[in-house]
């Protein structure tokens, strides 16, 4: 089916703030461009689509060169041929900062593969830029970009790209793709489902929180809430380094050893050793009385280049406890920062045991190793200098000063980016009341991995149980919104611990949309899910994964077998 701008006008009806950018038809085979240039690498259709690139404005005014200025939010959308299309809606969330080419005429963002997905599937498959184009570089084929969009050039927070971020770009996705979908098959969609992962996860919860109407299903894993508290949290292994070590930082072979250490510690289950942790609630691992990773000359036995001192043990206990406001970390013995509560010094969590300290997997799979989280604490501080340099602002770029930050300090931006969430437009994503998306038979469904390297799953454990408590309990909860965790995964959805011989198994890409539909469309809610290792890996693990807060009990047989567990 060819759709000419102008009968799709006719049908569509965009209102006064919508204007529609691109309107093209491509056959299958056909080269995924618009006026980007075809190459070996250039995508294809993989079956007969219509691509539409809308812009949502009115966006924020401002000089040309500022990364603030925007014409407003870009909105790409992927229809399927008419006798293919399924009758559903599947918007993708984004990643990072989100950004790219959704709001651009000339150029195609295709985020998170969305074109592929409306082929293989027949939806009607949708992105957005979340308000700004600013890209810092690229994940695999997914924009990345950095927190400069969201200061006016004078320095302040910019409230429009802020709501436009956070929330209001998440409704219009819905409701333009909606309308759409109805003017190009002339008929409404029947199911809408949203799906994402990280940001995306964050912006499900919010459609759940904030627009409980716009979807039936919504697919939220490794979700981004909290955002200020774990951005700015996220920024304190650095700190510890600048403050403890004279700003040296571990190297990843210390990293890893030490992290390493920790799994032999803490992952054995039925005598044989995993090579990631089941349980690390349990594991207590303190370095600092581990002979075999100190130095000689800190009374350890270790001789490498790759020994740790014990300043530097201590160090990354403070890593795993997590960010306090004075630097202080207890005796993993008594308090290993799992699921204590925070208040006092203690402000948010760490990553626990085991994880790689360097998030291993993604720097392997894509040589990134920024500190997305400075950005934060310059937006809390108001303060551009902070900032990674890739950070542009009229009133100064970024300098990389949050070296220079005390602990004192980085705990004040972290109250800083709390009393802030009404400019940041409510980012941290955390209301618990969920009773407009229950009551509209909408359903939730999350998984997180309990060695994600980027995100601490114990806050979204956190929300759940804020969630449960607030409407009714776990058995109420659960009816509508379900949260499984993953051990020995990490932020990529695949291994994200220290040890690279590790297998632990992954949720294949695509499994929990699935159980999404089925639940929407057919009342099946998951219940047990047996998971697997990815396939070519070395050793093959299958186990359960259950609805929090239920655990796979290890019953006896081969612990790398599935059937070997229950829950408890």
């Amino acid at each position: 089916m060819s759709l000419s701008r102008e009968s799709l006008l006719n049908s569509f009806k965009p209102d006064g703030q919508t204007t529609v950018l691109v309107v093209k038809s491509f056959k299958r085979g056909e080269p995924l461009v618009l006026s980007e240039p075809v190459g070996a690498a250039t995508p294809r259709a993989a079956a007969d689509l219509c691509l539409v690139k809308l812009m949502v404005g009115p966006g924020n005014p401002g000089p040309a060169d500022a990364p603030s200025t925007s014409p407003g939010i870009g909105i790409e959308v992927w229809l399927p041929s008419p006798e293919n299309w399924n009758n559903r809606v599947h918007a993708i969330g984004g990643n990072g900062w989100s950004g790219g080419n959704a709001g651009s005429p000339t150029h195609i963002a295709n985020s998170m593969f969305a074109a592929d997905v409306a082929a293989a599937e027949g939806s009607v498959v949708s992105t957005c830029d979340s308000g700004h184009s600013g890209q810092r570089g690229d994940l695999g084929g997914v924009a990345s970009s950095n927190g400069d969009f969201a200061m006016d050039p004078d320095g302040t927070l910019g409230k429009a790209q802020w709501k436009d971020f956070s929330s209001r770009c998440l409704h219009e996705q819905a409701v333009k793709t909606k309308a759409l979908a109805a003017a190009y098959y002339g008929r409404p969609a029947s199911y809408s489902y949203f799906d994402g992962l990280s940001l995306g996860g964050r912006q499900g919860y919010k459609l759940a929180q904030e627009f409980p109407d716009d979807y039936d299903g919504i697919v939220a894993n490794c979700p981004a809430i909290h955002w200020t508290r774990f951005s700015t949290a996220g920024l304190y292994p650095n700190i510890v380094y600048q403050q403890d070590l004279g700003g040296v930082p571990l190297t990843e072979e210390q990293m890893d050893l030490v992290s390493n250490a920790a799994i032999r510690s803490c992952d054995t289950v039925g005598g044989v050793h995993l090579g990631h942790i089941m349980d690390d609630e349990a594991c207590r691992y303190d370095p600092t009385q581990d002979s075999a990773v100190l130095c000689v000359s800190d009374g350890g036995s270790n001789t490498t280049p790759h020994c740790l001192t014990k300043a530097q043990a201590q160090a990354v206990n403070k890593m795993w406890y997590g960010m306090t406001a004075d630097g202080s970390v207890p005796s993993p013995a008594t308090d290993n920062g799992w699921d204590k509560p925070l208040g006092g010094v203690r402000r948010w969590y760490g990553r626990p045991r085991g994880t790689s300290l360097y998030s291993a997997t993604l720097y392997r799979l894509f040589k990134i190793k920024a500190q997305p989280q400075a950005d934060v604490v310059a937006l809390e501080l108001q303060n551009p200098t902070l900032a990674e340099a890739d950070f542009r602002n009229a009133s100064g770029n970024g300098a990389q000063l949050w070296k220079t930050l005390s602990y004192q300090q980085l705990s004040n931006a972290f109250d800083r980016g709390i009393a802030l969430q009404p400019v940041f437009d409510y980012i941290n994503t955390d209301s618990a009341d969920l009773s407009a998306f229950k009551a509209r038979g909408g359903k939730l469904l999350t998984w997180h991995g309990l060695n994600d390297e980027t995100i601490p799953v114990q806050g979204t454990i956190g929300y759940y149980e804020r969630v449960a408590e607030r409407m009714g309990g776990l058995e109420s909860v659960r009816s509508f919104f379900r949260l499984y965790l993953l051990p020995g995964i990490g932020h990529s959805g695949s291994n994200g611990t220290s040890n690279p011989d590790a297998c632990p198994p992954v949720v294949p890409w695509g499994y929990f949309y699935k159980l999404m539909v089925d639940w929407v469309e057919r009342g099946v809610a998951p219940q047990r899910i047996e998971i697997e290792s990815a396939p070519g890996s070395a050793v093959r693990v299958s186990q359960p994964i259950f609805p929090y807060p239920q655990k796979a009990r290890y019953v006896g047989g081969d612990p790398r077998a599935a059937g070997s567990y229950a829950s408890s």
